[in-house]
C-alpha cells in the first residue's frame, strides 16, 4: 500500500464529476415518471469520486510494484480483480477494446491529411474556389435552391 493510503484526499474536495452528466446517466436509468434528489445525485457523484479514488490507488500500487511510472490499461483491470470488481473487468475490457478502434478511426483522419498530396494552404484555395463557383451558381439561378 502506498504512504498516503488511509490519508483522507487533502485538497480533493474540489475534485468532482459533472453534476449534470451525471444527473443524465441516472435519468437514462431510471422508470419514466421516477426522479432521483438532489442529495441522492450528489452522493451518487460522491460514491463515484471515491471509487475512482480506490481504483487508481490501487492500480497506482500495482505499477509501482512492476516500477512503472504510467498507469496502464492492465493496471485498472489488475486492480478491479485484486479489490473484487471482477464482475467489471469484462465490461471494461469491452469498452477498452471499443476506445483502441475509436483512436485507430481518428488516427486515420487525422493521417488523412497529413498523407493529402497538397498543403493545407492549397486544399483551403481549392475549398474557396469551390465555395465562390457555388456562389456564382446559386446568383445566377437567382437565389432558388435547386435551380441549375
Amino acid at each position: 500500500m502506498s504512504d498516503n493510503e488511509g490519508m483522507m484526499h487533502a485538497g480533493d474536495d474540489d475534485l468532482s464529476l459533472p453534476r449534470a452528466t451525471v444527473q443524465k446517466i441516472i435519468q437514462e436509468m431510471l422508470p419514466d415518471g421516477m426522479v432521483c434528489a438532489k442529495d441522492t445525485v450528489t452522493l451518487i457523484i460522491d460514491c463515484c469520486v471515491e471509487f475512482i479514488h480506490l481504483i487508481s490507488s490501487q492500480a497506482n500500487d500495482i505499477c509501482e510494484k512492476e516500477s512503472r511510472k504510467t498507469i496502464a490499461p492492465e493496471h485498472i483491470l489488475a486492480a478491479l480483480k485484486e479489490l473484487g470488481f471482477d464482475a467489471y473487468v469484462e465490461e471494461v475490457e469491452s469498452v477498452l477494446k471499443e476506445h483502441k478502434v475509436q483512436q485507430k478511426e481518428r488516427e486515420k483522419k487525422s493521417n488523412k491529411l497529413n498523407k493529402s498530396e497538397f498543403t493545407e494552404e492549397e486544399l483551403l484555395r481549392q475549398q474557396e474556389a469551390l465555395f465562390a463557383a457555388s456562389r456564382a451558381r446559386f446568383a445566377a439561378s437567382g437565389g432558388q435552391p435547386g435551380a441549375p
